[in-house]
């Protein structure tokens, strides 16, 4: 009689692992600079300082089945009296992928691994601002995918307009 206890296993016809897998090897700070030109004098403007933020993703193959995404992040606040703060920062992550369709390696490069990386990569910016004598600022959440699918259809819209007049 069978023991309650065994397992019912199942394998793949051949053995092999043909499942399509992405895997998180490693996240880290790639480059980072914050510039206080104006320090100490900023600390003591009145001007609330506008605040723009870039971004920008890359992505490299950086091995067989390795790719490196990396987010740029660019922050310059500005007040009437000059530059408060500038911050630069790449946050990037090397991801493992294997067996995953060529139509699916984009989307998961310039949507989902740029979501994955962005807590971090706010966290970093946040703590360079905080400890550069500024109040922390806290980036809104971003929707990558939907950012993807935008530039996705904007590329589909100019790919079918003609170059220009002969």
């Amino acid at each position: 009689m069978a023991d309650a206890t065994d397992h019912i296993t199942t394998t793949i016809g051949n053995g092999a692992d043909n499942a399509p897998q992405i895997a998180l090897i490693s996240q880290y700070v790639k480059d980072l600079s914050f510039e206080n030109p104006n320090a100490p004098a900023v600390y003591q403007w009145q001007d609330q300082p506008q605040i723009d933020v870039q971004f920008n993703i890359g992505a490299d193959k950086v091995g067989e089945e390795v790719l490196e995404v990396s987010l740029k992040v660019e922050v310059k606040a500005t007040a009437p009296q000059g530059t408060a703060f500038a911050v630069e920062l790449v946050y990037a992550a090397i991801f493992g992928m294997r067996n995953v369709p060529e139509d699916q390696v984009q989307p998961f490069m310039l949507a989902e691994a740029p979501r994955l990386i962005f807590p971090f990569a706010r966290r970093v910016l946040a703590d360079a601002i905080r400890d550069g004598g500024f109040p922390p600022l806290l980036l809104d959440p971003i929707d990558f995918g939907a950012l993807y699918l935008q530039q996705a259809q904007q590329m589909e819209t100019t790919a079918g307009e003609p170059a220009g007049h002969a």
